[in-house]
């Protein structure tokens, strides 16, 4: 029978490809394309300014983070930087930020523009393709030791020593600022964390006017920013900021008869107002979202979620424990008070772990 396809064109039939007809047998590698020197390559000239723009962006690393430096240690910021009747306090502050933002930025972008700057203009620039190969021998390892030798000589680091040392310095000092804001996230000793200003009788004050607070003013569904009431008394040498973190509380209202009550916590709220630290037990951000329909309290640094009609169970997040609830009671002119302290300390679990290791050694050293 005859094909009704053979009058088109060899090698097809239809719309189909017959690949074997048309495909080469073999495919010849291009190779690499011409390498084409750089103006540094042929001219000393351009060479020697670049090596000098390279140290002069490593440097520009340095003063970065010397800027840091003056910032940290050689501004103090005293006086209440929240009143705009203390400028001098507000333009330190603003000063301060300005150098350790700008000392960091300076560092990082010296040393990182400064690397690529080098590899682009001074070091070699060729094509190589090398089959990779396990290192097992000795003399593979020899080898593998020679081809150190040959890029650290190739990148021009032993004959370039403007470079070498502007480049080490730049190294040096780069990391150090992040060593003092490590510092700065808490204190070492993590101890103060487990007492806060709530004692009995203290009462329950707006965040930041610090009016009181009525159990009749908050309303079903409403939300509340809590300070200690004696939280006013203390200046900012005397540790204002500090207790200020760690005593803040969410005051809310719901439904008592959709919120479950764990045995021995009956009275620790006023007609289904409750109050909690606003301090995540993750690694201490401040909780600020309430979700009123849900009941649910967000996160917004890592989206922990915290049930607030089960007292505060974490129900979503790396949050490991629930947020400590401060026990609460109305006095005789009808503001909320507390009656006490947090039954367990506030801040990320980490701590607990570390405030229970200092105790145990304190028991131990008695």
């Amino acid at each position: 029978m005859a094909d009704h396809r053979d009058g088109l064109p060899q090698g097809k039939k239809g719309n189909v490809l017959d690949r074997t007809a048309s495909a080469p047998e073999t495919f010849q590698d291009p190779g690499l394309p011409p390498h084409r020197p750089r103006s540094t390559d042929v001219d000393s000239g351009a060479a020697k300014r670049a090596e000098r723009q390279v140290a002069l962006l490593f440097a520009v690393s340095i003063i970065g983070s010397v800027l840091f430096f003056i910032g940290y240690f050689g501004i103090r910021v005293d006086g209440d930087i929240y009143s705009v009747t203390d400028p001098e306090a507000t333009s330190a502050l603003r000063l301060q930020n300005l150098l350790l933002g700008g000392g960091i930025a300076l560092g990082m972008l010296g040393i990182g523009v400064g690397v690529v700057h080098w590899a682009r203009t001074l070091m070699p620039d060729h094509e190589l393709v090398e089959e990779r190969h396990d290192v097992v021998t000795e003399a593979q390892r020899a080898e593998a030791e020679q081809i150190m030798g040959t890029i650290l000589d190739e990148s021009g680091i032993k004959r370039r020593p403007l470079i070498r040392n502007t480049l080490i310095g730049a190294a040096v000092l780069a990391p150090l600022p992040f060593v003092g804001l490590l510092r700065d996230l808490g204190p070492l000793d993590l101890t103060p964390l487990r007492h806060t200003l709530w004692e009995d009788g203290v009462r329950l004050v707006r965040d930041p006017s610090g009016t009181p607070i009525k159990a009749s003013d908050v309303t079903l569904g409403s939300t509340f920013h809590v300070l200690p009431e004696n939280l006013s008394g203390l200046s900012h040498d005397d540790g204002y900021l500090d207790e200020k973190a760690k005593a803040v509380v969410l005051l809310m209202r719901l439904d008592p008869d959709t919120v479950n009550v764990s045995p021995g916590r009956e009275d620790w709220n006023v007609d289904g107002i409750f109050a909690y630290s606003k301090v995540c037990t993750h690694v201490g951000c401040p909780i600020a979202l309430y979700e009123q329909r849900t009941h649910h309290l967000l996160c917004p640094c890592h989206q922990s979620t915290f049930d607030l009609a089960n007292e505060c169970e974490v129900i979503f997040g790396p949050a490991s424990r629930p947020l400590p609830q401060l026990p609460i009671s109305v006095d005789d002119e009808g503001y909320l008070v507390a009656t006490g302290d947090f039954p367990e300390p506030v801040g990320p679990t980490y701590s607990q772990r570390v405030i229970a290791v200092n105790e145990m050694e304190e028991e131990n050293g008695n």
